[in-house]
């Protein structure tokens, strides 16, 4: 049996010569141009990273590791950490392993407690997450280890110290915000016979006498875990990891991203607006009333919350999963309804319409709903389990990054003047 570590070890040195060798042999080639668009555009669609952790295709959706996201939905969180961070998934020794150095460093220090008790009543739950990270940066193993001198070589193994101790702990701190920010009572201390996800379900102290939030859990945060390295969140937090700013500076900076409503806080907004179907109808429309409201609202120049992007040329496999999950466990929810219905009537319509490139749904489409059924309707929380999850890609690709030397993040920009005269 390989630890996580000793995995690792072996595969860094081959991940080395590779990046060499493409380096030494390709390093001239052009794989991407610029246009002034482009440039004014959020540099969409400029190829300018290497992340190998995973990939979005515009037909398969996420894929992580090679692995197509719809085919590995019903592993654990953890199990997809050990994939990202290796490329493999882990044996059961190896699963084990790893489940216990999350367990053991799962407790959070009781200053972090301090901190989010003496925040304002009314603080955003991201600023209470973001923050609980940002205030245990003295636990780095990293900077202890740089300001001893550990050589460049030996960087990745401290940050994946770093890396393991942060993600033990978030489960806590995020199911903390919630207890703490939405008074729901004391504490709940993490139970160490449960897995990660399971873990995180306990914590928030929502009734689960049948287990099944449990489930979602493990599937939400399996689900959210990375999505390439351009993502605001993921590019934030690698771009402050590259100055060696240890995980914890790195992560809190890419969340603080994730917290923005053109990234993390879409799905709100999707949740909101079925909120509206159901208030409007008072309960679950007939397809034909939601396909005419569908229409109203697109010709009143709004657009449909959740369907469409950037990238995708097909249904988000993530909103998938999730759809999936609530076909096999919820029953008899106009909200989940709605959601159902909506991907059978919003398609055609926006194809009809003509102006949407993508009219497939994306996650945020989905995910609202299945919180929702289960009493989590504090909507400003629910960036926060997508930040439990998505901080394990961010570190992932911490990792990887130091293991191969990658610089500083330092693009060139031009002034407009200059564009003038030289595009």
């Amino acid at each position: 049996m390989a630890t996580l570590f000793e995995t690792l070890s072996k595969k860094i040195p081959d991940w080395r010569y590779e990046a060499k060798q493409i380096i030494d042999e390709k390093g001239d080639h052009v794989i991407s141009n610029v246009t002034v668009q482009q440039a004014y555009g959020g540099m969409r669609g400029v190829k300018g990273l290497v992340c190998d952790t995973s990939a979005v295709s515009a037909d398969k959706g996420l894929i992580i590791r090679g692995i197509p996201l719809l085919d590995i939905t019903h592993i654990l969180p953890e199990e997809v950490f050990h994939l990202l961070l290796t490329g493999e998934l882990p044996e059961d020794d190896a699963l084990k392993d790893l489940q216990a150095q999350l367990t053991e460093h799962a407790d959070v220090p009781d200053y972090v407690w301090d901190v989010l008790k003496s925040m304002p009543a009314d603080s955003h739950p991201m600023v209470m997450f973001n923050t609980a990270i940002l205030v245990m940066e003295k636990e780095s193993i990293f900077r202890q280890k740089y300001d001893e001198g550990v050589p460049k070589q030996e960087y990745w193994k401290a940050i994946l110290e770093d890396a393991i101790r942060l993600v033990a702990k978030l489960p806590a701190i995020g199911a903390g915000v919630y207890r703490i920010r939405f008074n729901k009572g004391e504490l709940i201390s993490p139970d160490k016979t449960l897995d990660w996800g399971a873990n995180f379900a306990h914590m928030l102290g929502i009734p689960d006498p049948e287990g099944i939030l449990k489930k979602l859990m493990r599937l939400y945060l399996m689900l959210h875990c990375d999505h390439e390295g351009g993502n605001v969140s993921a590019f934030s937090g690698l771009t402050v990891a590259s100055a060696l700013s240890d995980p914890y500076y790195a992560v809190s900076a890419g969340l603080n991203g994730l917290a923005g409503p053109l990234h993390g806080l879409a799905n709100q907004e999707c949740l909101k607006f079925v909120l509206e179907i159901k208030d409007h109808f008072n309960g679950s429309p007939s397809v034909e009333d939601l396909k005419q409201f569908v229409w109203d609202r697109l010709n009143s120049g709004r657009v449909i919350p959740g369907y469409g992007h950037a990238v995708l040329r097909c249904p988000d496999p993530r909103f998938t999963a999730f759809v999936n999950f609530g076909k096999e466990n919820i029953k008899d929810d106009p909200v989940f309804d709605i959601v159902k219905n909506l991907f059978d009537v919003v398609p055609p319509v926006l194809k009809e319409q003509g102006k949407a490139k993508n009219p497939w749904p994306n996650v945020d489409a989905s995910s609202g709903s299945l919180l929702y059924h289960f009493g989590m309707t504090e909507f400003s929380f629910y960036t926060v389990l997508f930040s439990i999850s998505r901080a394990m890609g961010m570190v992932s690709q911490m990792v990887i990054n130091r293991a191969l030397g990658m610089p500083i993040t330092r693009p060139k920009s031009i002034t407009a003047e200059w564009l003038k005269e030289n595009a």
